[in-house]
């Protein structure tokens, strides 16, 4: 059982996608089962055996920071920078609004700032040392998205970044919903944001054999749970989210989206790179997250799974759904949005904890498109193709990533 003191709630939401910019773009694509998977346009792909992701386009900086701000920093920043503004907004909240010494930033990336490492070290071997640009350490690191959001918004709370590969964003949601609950603040900016769409990102992931190359028919690419998938498709974006004080949120009269019920961490303690076949890991998370909610497994209505698209990494999930829901698994709805978006990295959990938020608050559960011949071994529950009307109460969130490390997130619609 939950024994944390304060409640704590979804206030704001901020999406940049390959599924567009804003809530409300991106839900009319997501439950109309709308890829946003296509050939890269990025750079010249067209020498790699995989030539198609989930790209954010039509994405301009300047729409939120000026031109100096744009050439300093790296594309992930200025996606986390746009996400951030857009949850703020939503949120009606300011700089002049927010209570800054109680008010925390949690942003991570798995990768970091990847084009601005390689331009530079490119630079460094050609030009030499005198030509790195002196923007080259702030534009990598990963906390420099949580440190221009709190100079931006001016928080004087804590400021930080997680990197915990593709459970960055979701570990974020889950450490900022502990510093409300410990009292340690009163609004938190968390979430994750990713940009790794450049030829040695794309190549590293081919080189692990990863990656689907189904490149002439790139919006059926990332098909999870089906039988002919071949492996995943990488995405970038950012997903911000409010988290605040249930008490502090309502005594602003804030619009509150949901509240934050559970969160559950666990370890593989298995492979560098693959889930063991059980979903050992997977399992425990979603156990830990259904205890800290203080509810049964039956009361889970919706998944947004983790659903990679690739054939290990789906059938341990499945395996560990199965586990956790027992007889029950047949009647949790489970989809997986990657099929969609790709899969965005370390932005993908906070993303996926909005779409699974969202479809709470619209009673509709995405779908897996692409799913059109269901893996015998991922027999479940699944939305295939097509979304499904449900008012569904509570929803949980997965995020698995590499090392082993695990994140499931439960939300309750209000």
């Amino acid at each position: 059982m939950q024994k944390h003191n304060e409640c704590v709630v979804i206030t704001g939401m901020g999406l940049v996608t390959p599924l567009g910019k804003g809530l409300d773009e991106n839900w009319d694509n997501l439950k109309n089962g709308h890829s946003g998977v296509r050939t890269i346009s990025l750079f010249d792909a067209s020498d790699l055996s995989t030539q198609i992701a989930g790209e954010v386009v039509d994405f301009n900086p300047l729409d939120y920071v000026d031109k100096k701000k744009a050439r300093q920093y790296d594309r992930f920043i200025h996606l986390s920078i746009a996400a951030g503004d857009m949850a703020m907004q939503d949120a009606g909240l300011d700089a002049e609004t927010l209570p800054s010494d109680r008010t925390g930033i949690l942003v991570g990336s798995g990768m970091g700032g990847m084009e601005t490492f390689v331009e530079n070290a490119l630079t460094l071997e050609k030009r030499g040392h005198r030509r790195v640009s002196p923007f080259f350490v702030p534009s990598i690191i990963t906390n420099m998205a949580p440190g221009l959001l709190s100079i931006r918004y001016g928080t004087r709370g804590v400021n930080f970044a997680i990197s915990s590969a593709c459970a960055t964003g979701a570990h974020a949601l889950g450490e900022a919903c502990r510093m409300i609950q410990r009292g340690e603040a009163d609004v938190m900016i968390a979430g994750g944001s990713e940009a790794a769409l450049i030829p040695l990102g794309v190549a590293g992931f081919i080189a692990l054999k990863a990656l689907s190359a189904r490149n002439n028919e790139p919006e059926k690419a990332s098909r999870p749970f089906d039988k002919g998938r071949d492996g995943f498709v990488m995405g970038e974006g950012s997903g911000i989210l409010i988290l605040e004080n249930e008490r502090h949120a309502r005594a602003r009269n804030a619009q509150i989206y949901a509240r934050f019920s559970g969160i559950g961490y666990s370890s593989d303690a298995y492979h560098p790179t693959a889930p063991s076949s059980c979903g050992s890991g997977a399992s425990l998370a979603m156990k830990n997250a259904i205890y800290d909610a203080g509810i049964d497994p039956g009361d889970i209505d919706y998944i947004n799974a983790h659903g990679t698209s690739t054939h290990a990494g789906d059938r341990a999930e499945v395996a560990a759904a199965k586990s956790v829901f027992n007889g029950n698994a047949a009647d949790v709805s489970i989809s997986s949005t990657k099929s969609m978006t790709g899969h965005m990295l370390g932005a993908a959990g906070s993303i996926e904890a909005i779409f699974s938020i969202l479809a709470l608050k619209h009673g509709e559960l995405p779908p897996t498109i692409n799913l059109d011949d269901l893996d015998p071994e991922c027999e479940l529950n699944h939305v295939a193709n097509k979304s499904r009307k449900h008012a569904a109460k509570f929803a949980l969130s997965n995020s698995f990533g590499f090392g082993g490390t695990n994140s499931s997130l439960i939300f309750e619609k209000m």
